[in-house]
């Protein structure tokens, strides 16, 4: 109910703006604005970087744990920037390119309800005894509207980095995750870093064996993170053009 309401929402904002062109960019950019994170996951992922260049350890934990759902009180500093790169490698596609995706082929109402989609997903569904039940169809609907946008991600990633590597990972582990879709982007930054992600996490007390992710388990540096961001802002600017170039030539 709240996808479909969502939806009829900006629909009708959509029509009542439809006859004005200038309001049809203005809100459009507005909305779209508001939907796309990329800036703001960047910032946070550069700020536990910056801390854990201060040795103040404690203090990154607790900012890595405003972008990750895994428990960071034990984490060291390499376990610390695995768990940057595997959120900007996640994020990068639910919460960048899946929203441009789905304006691409359906405007800002299809985006936005995708938005409660992931909202949903990052709400309710957890692998918990409260949520294991009561989340199961936000997470099912999430990992459905996230089928293509995850591979598309991957392979942007690969394509922009110019990696052989990330393409072979992507086909090698990108269906190793627990989650349909979130291995494939993580398969194609392992490669083009040449690391190894995954294995054990602790999520609410409790150990998750996670499948590894790449070959090379290496320490993590602070380049890696660097590079990783500079990526992500790339393949953001890449697929708004992309969309900029298809308005255009469908308007003309």
């Amino acid at each position: 109910m709240l996808i479909i309401s969502t939806w009829i929402f900006y629909w009708l904002i959509a029509k009542l703006i439809g006859p004005y062109p200038i309001a049809q960019v203005i809100v459009s950019s507005i909305i779209v604005y508001q939907a796309i994170a990329n800036r703001g996951l960047i910032i946070e992922a550069l700020k536990v970087e910056k801390i854990i260049r201060t040795n103040n350890i404690e203090a990154a934990r607790k900012q890595l744990s405003t972008i990750v759902g895994r428990d960071t009180h034990n984490l060291n500093e390499n376990q610390i920037r695995v768990a940057v790169l595997e959120t900007l490698s996640e994020n990068l596609s639910d919460g960048v390119i899946a929203p441009l995706f789905y304006y691409a082929i359906g405007g800002f109402p299809l985006m936005m309800a995708y938005k409660m989609v992931n909202t949903l997903d990052s709400m309710i569904a957890y692998k918990n005894d409260r949520f294991k039940n009561y989340g199961l169809v936000a997470a099912r609907i999430d990992d459905l509207a996230n089928l293509v946008p995850a591979r598309l991600t991957a392979f942007l990633m690969a394509l922009l980095a110019l990696s052989k590597r990330a393409f072979f990972y992507i086909f090698k582990y990108g269906n190793k995750h627990s989650s349909p879709n979130s291995g494939y982007p993580e398969a194609a930054l392992a490669g083009i870093l040449n690391c190894r992600f995954g294995g054990p996490n602790a999520y609410g007390g409790k150990i998750h064996n996670k499948p590894y992710i790449g070959d090379n388990e290496r320490i993590i540096t602070s380049k890696d993170i660097c590079k990783a961001a500079l990526l992500n802002a790339a393949v953001s600017v890449f697929v708004v053009l992309i969309i900029v170039i298809f308005y255009f030539f469908k308007a003309s």
